[in-house]
């Protein structure tokens, strides 16, 4: 056993600080991976819960005439470098279990050899417009958002590799396709598998049967085994294999943790039906869980309100997600009345000490049609701007539960914590409701799935719950 110290994040600054753990660490460690669009970052974890080290490393995108993408060797790099900078962290550490989350939708296509034939189209590329409107002339719009609970947008898989397969002839030859934590494990030593919350979020997965759904993979012009054998977040598939700086991780169990979401929704302890988690960033998301099987009726109505419907991360659960442009109002209003970072606890203090004056600002139908009253003062903007938006959520909030039951647990996360008007906007629209403490959430709950498929729990439920 090696003597080690713990980080612990001072969250007023977001800057982490080290303290004495006072004891050795345990034998074996768990990390967890989440490879985000900006960046991949990786937690090492003692079994009991406690944070041990955090590496991260960017992910790199190029812009082409096509659109937004990067390389299969890209991500593999990012992700290896990532947990590379958190092993040093932790010499003499051994790797007991790695689990790794990460974004939907962008994913890596192969050949029967395993090589990557086509760059990594980013998920929120539109250079696949043209065959969304293809989708819903020949499949129906209606009948693809039924069947996979996804809105009708260019973010899809299905979309995106029917405009490969037209530009990029070499993708013919396609027998696989991994999404980006599925990639990774692989890279990691792990078994050719697709996991549930993922494949949701491809448009080839239909949400009800739980199996691929054949008519969507032939419009993309896929091969019925592009997806593989579908797997939940948690299950073992392999042990990796590492030298030099990654020999720590030799022979620990490999799972991937599913949808980056999702994931930090197990981090945060909210995966239970009826939990939700409120991401309170530049969009705020709304994320609930679900029992499964919501009506078809029901998965219809979500998907044209904009709000997906998808396999949970969390095994034998589902999950609404929806969001707002709440702290891209938010951050434009700041802007407009003057105001930096430094000088947002003041108008969180002038928004307490101002009257409601909900005629302070009028919101439009986008970020960018906020109108702000001039004759308010700035506390009646800040104010009238937090309640309102935080309006928005609560009522997204509320389609949420007409369409799956009570909300349970709430937690809220995000930059927009920080600032004292928003989170008293919010007790007054939700009531009770949990601030997230766990700094890097994603990648706990990409940890705790890697402890379930290294046997150390039984499931989520016996897994260390937040502090």
């Amino acid at each position: 056993m090696t003597t080690h110290q713990a980080i612990v994040y001072n969250h007023s600054q977001c800057n982490p600080t080290i303290h004495n753990l006072g004891d050795e660490l345990p034998d074996g460690l768990l990390a967890g991976i989440d490879a985000g669009t900006t960046s991949v970052k990786v937690l090492l974890m003692t079994p009991d819960g406690r944070d041990v080290a955090v590496g991260r490393a960017p992910t790199t995108w190029s812009r082409t005439a096509q659109g937004e993408e990067t390389t299969a060797e890209t991500l593999t790099g990012a992700a290896q470098a990532a947990l590379a900078d958190a092993l040093a962290q932790a010499p003499g550490a051994r790797i007991l279990g790695i689990g790794v989350a990460s974004m939907a939708e962008s994913g890596v296509l192969v050949d029967s050899a395993d090589v990557p034939l086509a760059p990594v189209i980013a998920w929120h590329d539109t250079r696949d417009s043209a065959e969304l409107a293809g989708l819903i002339a020949t499949l129906s719009g209606e009948e693809f958002s039924r069947r996979t609970g996804l809105p009708l947008w260019t973010q899809w898989s299905a979309t995106k590799h029917r405009w490969m397969r037209a530009h990029l002839p070499e993708t013919a030859r396609a027998t696989r396709r991994y999404n980006v934590a599925e990639w990774i494990i692989r890279g990691l030593g792990g078994d050719p598998v697709t996991e549930f919350s993922l494949a949701s979020r491809t448009g080839w997965l239909d949400l009800h049967t739980g199996r691929p759904w054949a008519e969507s993979l032939a419009w993309s012009g896929a091969p019925d085994s592009l997806l593989g054998d579908l797997v939940d977040a948690g299950v073992p598939v392999g042990h990796a294999q590492g030298a030099g700086p990654l020999a720590a991780i030799s022979g620990a169990v490999l799972t991937i943790a599913g949808h980056d979401h999702q994931t930090a929704a197990v981090g945060l302890g909210a995966h239970r039906p009826g939990d939700e988690f409120d991401s309170a960033g530049t969009a705020e998301a709304i994320l609930r869980t679900s029992h499964p099987n919501l009506l078809d009726s029901t998965v219809a109505d979500l998907a044209a309100a904009g709000i997906t419907v998808g396999r949970h991360a969390a095994p034998g659960r589902w999950c609404l997600l929806g969001a707002t442009q709440g702290g891209l109002i938010l951050g434009r209003v700041q802007h407009a009345l003057g105001v930096d970072r430094d000088g947002l606890a003041a108008l969180d203090d002038a928004a307490a000490a101002a009257a409601d004056v909900p005629t302070a600002i009028t919101l439009g139908p986008g970020a960018g049609d906020v109108q702000i009253n001039p004759a308010a003062t700035p506390g009646e903007v800040w104010r009238a701007a937090t309640r309102a938006v935080t309006g928005q959520a609560a009522a997204l909030s509320d389609r949420l539960t007409a369409a799956s039951g009570p909300r349970a647990d709430l937690v809220v996360a995000g930059g927009w914590t920080n600032s004292r008007a928003v989170m008293a906007a919010k007790t007054d629209a939700f009531g009770d409701f949990r601030r997230a403490t766990v700094p890097e959430a994603g990648c706990r709950g990409a940890a705790l799935f890697a402890g379930v498929a290294a046997g150390l729990y039984t499931d989520l439920d016996a897994a260390p719950a937040p502090a």
